[in-house]
């Protein structure tokens, strides 16, 4: 449908550029029989003078000069005659422009194929670009997702190992104390026994 749509645009405009590319090529004195009927023609500038023949509708002819109404033509067999003017046109007709517009609207036509596949290619490969991309982040994103795992599992793991060093040390201090404990008792007794046995050695060996 677009391809249709851009097609009927490119036929509109070249019936509207048709006209200043065809004036550029002709001569400024061409003229083209209207291409609503046959004329008929004179031989003089007015209604009174006798009919000499007719011309074919979009037939070319050379306009040599205009008085009142009518102007004087050459045809393309070389007689000269005279025509209403307002049986002339500035612009060739349809017969002979058609061709012209065909060709250029098959010219466009390969051209807009060409166009729809360089396009198509072009889509081709920005689609395999995102599915290669897709394919990357969802890559990143499983791996981020067991870094996520392993680092919670880690954490668990910390916080576990933690626990039981605070466990450990709090047994550690407590046979620390346990063990100073032990020795402040241990000085005292010998402090108080200590000095009951100096006293019963002395009795015994006769200083007192």
């Amino acid at each position: 449908m677009p391809r249709i749509t851009s097609c009927a645009a490119c036929i509109g405009a070249l019936l509207m550029l048709s006209t200043p590319v065809n004036a550029q090529e002709q001569s400024s004195n061409d003229r083209w029989v209207s291409d609503s009927l046959n004329t008929y023609v004179r031989s003089g500038p007015t209604d009174g003078y006798r009919i000499v023949g007719t011309l074919t509708s979009g037939e070319r002819v050379e306009l040599l000069t205009t008085q009142g109404d009518y102007s004087r033509v050459r045809s393309a067999s070389g007689d000269t005659v005279w025509i209403p003017s307002s049986e002339l046109q500035d612009v060739p007709g349809q017969g002979e422009r058609l061709p012209q517009l065909e060709a250029q609207v098959a010219e466009l036509s390969a051209e807009l194929e060409g166009i729809d596949a360089t396009w198509a290619a072009r889509v081709q490969g920005m689609q395999e670009t995102l599915d290669s991309r897709k394919a990357l982040i969802d890559e990143l994103e499983a791996t981020r997702q067991v870094l996520h795992a392993e680092l919670t599992e880690t954490q668990s793991e910390l916080r576990s190992v933690q626990a039981q060093l605070g466990d450990e040390s709090k047994q550690v201090l407590m046979r620390y104390m346990l063990y100073g404990g032990g020795i402040a008792g241990l000085g005292i007794i010998f402090g108080l026994i200590l000095p009951s046995m100096t006293r019963s050695r002395k009795r015994n060996d006769g200083w007192v």
